[in-house]
């Protein structure tokens, strides 16, 4: 499993720097990304280093867990209710159904909300400084979070699993 983990830059010279300190201590090209201040971005960070700055994959994939908990909540209530005359297929649909509606509701939220990264380092952000984002795995960090330190980038306080970050 990845770990991400965050280089905060004063300018794009040593974003530049970090990022290739990252790539000689065996970071993969697809595992570094830059966010910075959107006029920063737009003129000088190419579009394949820019990861998405929404919450919309983990919000879909929260919503799918809600929606269908909810789903499968309302079809046992259902079917522990004999009036109503739900069978067990009528169970899975209504969690179909409530999947379904949670993943489109909380995809839509969630395109609407900046990702976890964006919103814990907005000041450093604002500031103009550009954020370089490393994943890798433990063994891969030991030897890039020197690396990328020794070029003057601050590791900043933030390490998770890139699985739905």
């Amino acid at each position: 499993m990845k770990t991400r983990c965050v280089f905060s830059t004063p300018d794009m010279t040593s974003a530049r720097a970090a990022m290739e300190a990252a790539k000689q201590a065996g970071i993969d090209d697809n595992d570094i990304s830059l966010i910075a201040r959107e006029d920063i971005e737009l003129k000088q960070i190419p579009d394949h280093l820019m990861p998405g700055r929404n919450d919309f994959y983990p919000a879909a994939v929260r919503g799918v867990a809600c929606g269908g908990g909810s789903g499968l909540l309302l079809g046992l209530i259902a079917l522990s209710v004999p009036p109503l005359g739900v069978t067990l297929a009528g169970a899975g649909a209504m969690v179909l159904a409530g999947a379904t509606v949670g993943c489109w509701t909380g995809a839509l939220v969630g395109s609407e909300v900046p990702d976890v990264i964006s919103r814990k380092f907005k000041s450093e952000i604002a500031m103009g400084r550009i954020l370089v984002v490393v994943d890798g795995n433990k063994e891969k960090l030991a030897i890039a979070e020197p690396a990328i330190a020794g070029t003057g980038a601050t590791l900043l306080p933030f390490h998770a699993h890139t699985a739905l970050t």
